[in-house]
């Protein structure tokens, strides 16, 4: 897919969901039990044993889904995610030379900033979207409103403890797509392989999505 349509589908979708497990095994479970609840875009944090390597595989074994690479944090791990065929990169902050990497790359990218400040800064960098996060420490709804009020021009992005009580209300304070982690993969329905509760929770907030923007289309 090409920069436009990876960040037409992140729009379309609405849901990113972030996988920070412990092994390859488990990622890989979490990431197909996802797709099959209808959230085609998986984030492979770089904290999972492998994650390069099982980027690459998700991308060869599974045409169907967008893979991106999260907890980018160098210029030499943005590089190699690329190689092994990411479709966008992200992390919790903003780092200008990862920005500049991705744009020149066409590569979409989506930083991290909690300020107004820092979230102009990534924008005006190159970002396709800015991740504010940790959203939930700063009373999360009301947050992004006002960063929207005030920057409708920017693409947000809430994450991080984004939960079954927040995400409709998120999207309904003008974020673009949510960041899903514990409350939509949960540690036992992977340690107990249960994909159809990640399966269900994958079309809750599928749910939550479609309701928020269906408020604010009146």
């Amino acid at each position: 897919m090409t920069k436009d349509q990876v960040c037409a589908l992140i729009r379309e979708i609405g849901i990113i969901p972030a996988i920070r497990v412990s092994s390859y095994d488990d990622a890989h479970f979490a990431t197909e039990a996802v797709a099959s609840g209808g959230i085609p875009i998986v984030e492979i944090t770089m904290t999972v044993p492998r994650a390069v390597e099982l980027i690459s595989h998700l991308v060869r074994a599974h045409q169907n889904i967008v893979v991106g690479a999260g907890t980018v944090l160098d210029i030499d791990i943005a590089r190699q995610c690329e190689d092994a065929g990411a479709s966008f990169i992200t992390a919790p902050g903003f780092d200008p030379e990862i920005v500049e990497f991705a744009a020149k790359e066409n590569l979409a990218v989506l930083p991290g900033g909690l300020t107004p400040t820092e979230v102009v800064r990534a924008w005006k960098a190159g970002a396709d979207f800015v991740k504010v996060f940790p959203c939930p420490l700063v009373g999360p709804d009301k947050y992004i409103k006002s960063l929207k009020t005030a920057l409708p021009q920017i693409s947000l992005i809430a994450a991080g403890g984004v939960n079954q009580n927040t995400a409709e209300d998120l999207i309904v304070a003008g974020a673009d797509a949510i960041g899903g982690g514990k409350e939509l993969i949960p540690p036992d329905a992977i340690r107990l392989r249960k994909p159809d509760r990640i399966r269900e929770l994958s079309h809750r907030f599928a749910g939550f999505v479609k309701a928020g923007r269906e408020r604010l289309r009146g």
